[in-house]
């Protein structure tokens, strides 16, 4: 293992984490809203406890209640006034449940003069879930949709007719309040009604579009879960103010300034990477031989969100499978690297943010007895990459604006 090009590539990943942390965003956002009378918090999604510590902070008053729905481990302490639920992600479970449970309570029966202050980031969707359906069939709608290679649009899509308060129906509720919405977007492109499936912005996706989706994928759905699919959801809100304070983009920039720092010229990619892990991990190792040989410090960046489609029974998240298949590509290069990490610090159902490989990858799996197409084809990147020492962990990190790939060229 090159350890230079290692520390490098785990330093990069981690300032630019540290950098895109919804703290002082989240802040300056507080600066533009103006309760006029009580004010509830609502904080959902894997950076829920993060954002809503720093309003409460923040706020000059307390508020009138407050609630945080955030992922296992997520929760790192007490915040005055505001009851932390922890829940299931990326499948709801009763705790999702439970804790979206008692924010519909906490905001029922609101005045006009009431404001809502929400606090959204990615992985919402999981966690604030009242389901229209049974719990039990939703959950097996969340893990076919992962299954299949659904990409996050498409699972959004659907999910927001199975919801009560997804696709904008949170925000009704809440009418004639005033929902003050502030967003960590971990959707590409920052559309506001697929982050978390849009609980407080109207949705323009429609009954046709999901129908299609999911005759796309053969779910397997029951009668009335179809005909949840059939009923619109909101088009236009008239109570939502939103902002977006954090995005893929701050990463991938926050990311090349490190880069400078160390000393590499960076190259921006692309921050809208999507499609399949593998292929795109081969793609950054194509890119990583082609320059290689140049002997010039260089790091290319590519930021978005990948899917895995499963074929195995194995256990890795995206980014440890976008990994894993670079280090084919990377096989005897001195002097090349590839590290990918989700911004969130999990990747997966794992306790790993991402995977590292270079150019002894290859070769350390072999000497393991493993086989990197095997593999990949059983979905195992997680174990593999244990083997050789190629996982990355980082622990819950407090903010989500999808996952940042790196590519060194270190000196030759």
């Amino acid at each position: 293992m090159n350890q230079k090009l290692r520390t490098d590539a785990e330093d990069i990943a981690r300032s630019a984490i540290e950098a895109v942390k919804p703290d002082e965003a989240v802040k300056r956002a507080l600066a533009d809203i103006h309760p006029q009378g009580r004010e509830f918090l609502v904080a959902v999604g894997k950076a829920a406890w993060q954002m809503a510590q720093a309003a409460v902070r923040g706020s000059p008053r307390p508020v009138d209640g407050g609630i945080v729905v955030a992922k296992y481990g997520h929760v790192l302490g007490e915040i005055p006034g505001v009851t932390c639920y922890e829940a299931g992600h990326p499948v709801p479970d009763e705790n999702s449940f439970r804790g979206t449970e008692a924010v519909l309570e906490l905001t029922k029966d609101l005045l006009p003069t009431d404001t809502v202050l929400f606090l959204l980031s990615g992985g919402g969707s999981a966690l604030f879930e009242r389901p229209l359906i049974s719990a039990q069939e939703l959950q097996d709608v969340t893990k076919q949709l992962l299954a299949c290679g659904a990409d996050i649009v498409e699972m959004n899509t659907i999910r927001k007719r199975l919801s009560k308060v997804k696709g904008g129906r949170f925000a009704l509720h809440c009418a004639p309040a005033r929902v003050e919405a502030v967003v960590l977007s971990d959707i590409l492109g920052d559309p506001l009604d697929m982050i978390a499936s849009g609980p407080a912005a109207a949705d323009p996706s429609t009954s046709g579009q999901a129908r299609a989706i999911a005759e796309k994928y053969a779910l397997r759905l029951s009668e009335a879960a179809w005909s949840c699919l059939d009923v619109e959801t909101p088009k236009v809100l008239d109570n939502v103010h939103t902002q977006i304070i954090g995005s893929v983009r701050e990463l991938c920039r926050a990311a090349a300034e490190r880069c400078r720092t160390l000393g590499y010229e960076p190259v921006s990619l692309t921050d809208r990477l999507d499609g399949e892990a593998k292929e795109a991990g081969r793609f950054l190792a194509n890119i990583l031989r082609t320059h290689a040989p140049e002997g010039k410090k260089l790091a290319f960046l590519a930021g978005g969100e990948t899917v895995v489609h499963l074929t195995g029974q194995g256990m890795g998240g995206r980014n440890q499978e976008l990994a894993l298949a670079a280090a084919p590509g990377l096989a005897g290069l001195p002097n090349a690297a590839l590290i990918s990490v989700g911004s969130d610090g999990t990747d997966g159902p794992t306790d790993a943010a991402g995977g590292y490989v270079d150019g002894d990858t290859l070769a350390a799996l072999a000497a393991a007895g493993l086989d990197v197409h095997e593999v990949l084809a059983d979905n195992d990147a997680y174990h593999a990459l244990k083997a050789v020492g190629g996982l990355i962990r980082t622990g819950p990190t407090g903010t989500n604006v999808n996952d940042v790939s790196i590519a060194l060229i270190g000196e030759s």
